[in-house]
């Protein structure tokens, strides 16, 4: 049985992609939308997958793991946006298609040993920390081109491009110069000549903002609360 709200909700992200691409003379084929599902259960992702969802972005390890079995029947492409610890990359190493959030050395060392192990080159994104944010993982936008060259080292990680996150605003329009600042940064690693850097990808654009990025150049998307609603907690 179908998930009227679920449907719903997609419809209405999809009409807006559709505007934000018209708005900027984009094809919506260049849009990956990842429907971010954090605490949502399988059956519900299920729901969410035979309406034709087919990347699928989770924020913690443990949930990818516990989940990944268990829709092992569809033909999904699986999306690590969250912070990933090292000691936790073995888990997740043979299961995810991207990881969006490749911020440091350490990280950098494990998933290419674990990744070598395994004989698989890892996709992956540099995230950046374009408005410098205590709050927010990811390199600050001057540090980006060093840790690039630094990563020319690891042969069994491929740059698929970069991942960025904007401060929660109010007005979805606050937030326009993060955006516009990474699609620069973007722009100008493309130009250089890096051996396993490939820019690819832009993810950027959440539920409140995702317009915005789009008209700013993001080709891939997270949203979560736009098509699952808001998330009911469990109290710790």
């Amino acid at each position: 049985m179908v998930n009227i709200s679920i449907n719903e909700n997609i419809k209405e992200i999809e009409r807006k992609i559709n505007e934000a691409c018209k708005r900027t003379n984009r094809s919506r084929e260049d849009i990956n939308l990842i429907a971010v599902t954090k605490t949502i259960s399988v059956d519900i992702i299920s729901e969410a997958i035979e309406l034709g969802m087919t990347d699928i972005g989770e924020n913690k390890v443990q949930e990818i793991t516990a989940k990944y079995d268990a829709l092992n029947d569809y033909d999904l492409t699986w999306h690590m946006i969250g912070h990933l610890q090292s000691n936790k990359v073995k888990y997740i190493i043979d299961k995810v298609d991207l990881i969006h959030s490749l911020d440091r050395k350490s990280l950098a060392k494990e998933l290419n040993k674990r990744a070598k192990k395994i004989d698989r080159v890892i996709n992956a994104l540099v995230q950046v920390n374009i408005a410098e944010e205590e709050s927010k993982f990811g390199l600050k936008k001057e540090d980006v081109m060093d840790f690039l060259k630094m990563l020319e080292g690891y042969p069994y990680i491929k740059v698929k491009g970069l991942m960025v996150m904007a401060p929660y605003a109010e007005e979805s329009e606050n937030v326009r110069y993060v955006f516009r600042d990474a699609k620069a940064l973007f722009e100008k690693i493309k130009k250089k000549e890096l051996s396993n850097v490939e820019m690819k990808y832009l993810s950027m654009g959440m539920t409140n903002d995702f317009e915005i990025a789009i008209e700013e150049g993001a080709n891939l998307i997270r949203v979560g609360t736009g098509i699952f609603g808001k998330r009911k907690y469990k109290e710790e």
